[in-house]
């Protein structure tokens, strides 16, 4: 099962399962934040995606590529009792690289 690192579930499609990266509470200056945590890891993905003129195209992120999300969207999955999130390929606004 090519993208999986997560055994117990596999996304169909175009999707993709992340865990989002935990959230920087406090800055260096000690000022408390309140945010929504935008980066996450690709834990596991879909086979593929369609193309507008409906050609099979591969997902564009892979296992553990750490990704940036959108502020909102997503749908919240509670796997071994932790919270896991899954989106469209598409909707993924990048992702970060070394």
């Amino acid at each position: 099962m090519e993208g999986q690192a997560f055994r117990k579930f596999l996304p169909l499609f175009d999707q993709v399962l992340v865990e989002r990266s935990p959230a920087e509470t406090v800055t260096k200056g000690g000022i408390m934040l309140q945010g929504k945590v935008l980066q996450a890891t690709v834990v596991a993905v879909g086979s593929c995606s369609k193309g507008k003129g409906g050609e099979i195209q591969p997902v564009r992120v892979k296992v553990e590529d750490k990704v940036l999300l959108p502020e909102y969207g997503g749908t919240k999955v509670v796997l071994d009792d932790k919270d896991y999130f899954l989106f469209r390929d598409g909707d993924i606004l990048g992702k970060y690289v070394d």
